[in-house]
């Protein structure tokens, strides 16, 4: 329900150097002092690090804790139905701790060996074209904070539970981690910002939020649904479409609320066929082409 260039929480930055937030009055948390000084205080750690250096330890309450816990197991039992056998294998590869939120820089570390991607902490909004070409070197922006302990199961914007459950066991599968890298690689090399938006658009609708077919049934690759409790319930009944590179990258689609229209890859190898292969010799030109056979 959400994009990692697209925080709904802007970042601003006091004259004495301290970090503000900005919640909508809508925000589950915009009305708990201690939750918005903690989520102040988190996205500081992520506006002062520096990329080569370890990431701060951002310093959770066992309130938090157990947010982290509750979903992780409820994800889990859903995770055993509805989730790729590519995926499931990068969660036992993985190994994250089910009781407690593991430090990014602890992420990194479990990752790294695996398949060489480690972590970058996000205070908020990642320009589109910084957050994809990191890709391409093995880094992923993600958030530290989790999301409002009032409601688990729910997030208005993407917090630990996402960037690290949906994306961080899909980036511990060698065949999925060299996806983002080639999504990476193509936001390196495509210089327009409709080239670029092509890029990602394709990305959303792939490893956020892509299905795909197995063993004869539809299974969720995508971090989106398969860190939403709640989506990866409806996933199955929505508009179902087969992969299309030139669809894709040119649906429209709505971050506040569940995906109704989703690409079906046939299989691993088709994804990576149809969308690896693109991602991999994509340019202005080639977009430039897709784009003009659209009506």
């Amino acid at each position: 329900m959400f994009e990692e260039a697209q925080y709904f929480a802007p970042i601003a930055t006091q004259d004495d150097g301290s970090v503000v937030v900005e919640l909508a009055t809508s925000h589950p948390g915009f009305a708990d002092p201690v939750y918005r000084a903690r989520r102040n205080a988190i996205a500081g750690l992520a506006v002062n690090h520096r990329r080569g250096t370890p990431i701060p330890v951002a310093e959770y309450i066992e309130q938090e804790h157990e947010v982290w816990a509750l979903v992780t197991r409820e994800l889990a039992a859903k995770h055993a139905t509805y989730a790729t056998a590519e995926y499931l294998d990068g969660v036992a590869r993985l190994g994250l701790p089910r009781t407690r939120i593991p430090q990014l820089q602890e992420v990194g570390e479990l990752l790294e060996p695996l398949t060489g991607f480690r972590y970058l902490p996000a205070a908020g909004l990642v320009p589109l074209r910084d957050f994809y070409e990191v890709l391409a070197d093995g880094y992923f922006h993600s958030t530290q904070y989790i999301r409002h302990h009032s409601v688990p199961f729910y997030t208005p914007e993407p917090d630990v539970v996402h960037e690290v459950i949906g994306h961080a066991n899909a980036l511990a599968s060698d065949r999925y981690a060299a996806l983002y890298r080639l999504a990476g690689d193509a936001a390196r090399r495509v210089r327009g910002e409709e080239a670029l938006e092509f890029v990602s658009k394709v990305f959303w609708f792939t490893l956020e939020f892509g299905v795909m077919q197995e063993g004869g049934e539809l299974k969720a690759y995508g971090a989106g649904i398969l860190s939403s409790y709640g989506e990866i319930e409806e996933f199955r009944g929505m508009d179902i479409r087969p992969l299309d590179l030139a669809a894709m990258g040119t649906t429209h689609y709505d971050i506040t609320k569940y995906q109704d229209v989703l690409f079906r890859a046939d299989s691993l190898q088709h994804l990576e066929d149809v969308v690896g292969d693109f991602w991999a010799t994509c340019d202005d030109d080639s977009i430039a082409k897709l784009l003009a056979t659209i009506p």
